[in-house]
């Protein structure tokens, strides 16, 4: 087993090229993927895009670039799939977003990889919705911006960090290898967010004493 123990003979069939290899290990990716665009995707493609439409343009260029990923020995497996969307993500926002994706406070670079939204905004935008009903709209938008601004204050690879780990739920090895930090750098990185993010989310009543 390897490549994020998916058997090596499939393995070995996607770097062949075989289009059924991807097919399978896509399905089996899907929902983690999902989740990932859910959460990176800027909430002013509400109603024009959802993570599906995403993921299905994604899928059609990783078929169209299979050769890439026997190319690619850097990259382990779901981090290639990962970089792929998330490439299909960012094209999407400027392509709808257009001249509104120029501000600089909505993208960041790192890990040689361009966010289309700052992490910060998604944290926030997460946090609102848990602790918020749909019905108190007034209440999670005051709610988000106040806890906008508590986590902007952490250091955008700590903010990348804590997403990597609980939205994107992915483990400690693939977090050092998408921020391109060494795996040891990347779990003193996550034991450290987790203690600055207590202390900047205190700043927010709404989240006082929440887990």
């Amino acid at each position: 087993m390897n490549e994020n123990d998916e058997p090596d003979e499939l393995v070995s069939q996607l770097r062949s090229g075989d289009q059924e290899a991807l097919a399978a290990i896509f399905s089996k990716y899907r929902e983690r993927l999902w989740r990932m665009v859910n959460f990176r995707m800027d909430r002013r493609l509400l109603g024009r895009v959802d993570p599906d439409d995403v993921l299905q343009e994604a899928y059609i260029t990783l078929a169209a670039r299979i050769a890439d990923f026997d190319t690619s020995p850097s990259l382990g497996l779901l981090v290639w799939l990962r970089t792929m969307v998330m490439q299909t993500l960012t094209d999407l926002h400027r392509h709808h977003l257009g001249a509104q994706m120029r501000d600089a406070g909505r993208e960041v670079v790192l890990g040689g990889c361009q966010y289309p939204q700052t992490t910060s905004v998604s944290l926030a935008a997460q946090f609102a919705a848990r602790l918020t009903s749909p019905s108190n709209a007034a209440i999670r938008a005051e709610l988000f911006d106040q806890a906008k601004r508590a986590i902007a204050e952490l250091d955008p690879l700590d903010q990348e960090v804590l997403a990597l780990r609980h939205f994107e739920e992915l483990g400690n090895r693939d977090v050092a290898e998408v921020l391109g930090i060494r795996e040891k750098a990347a779990s003193i990185r996550y034991v450290r967010a987790l203690k600055r993010l207590k202390i900047v989310l205190a700043q927010v009543p709404g989240l006082s004493g929440e887990g």
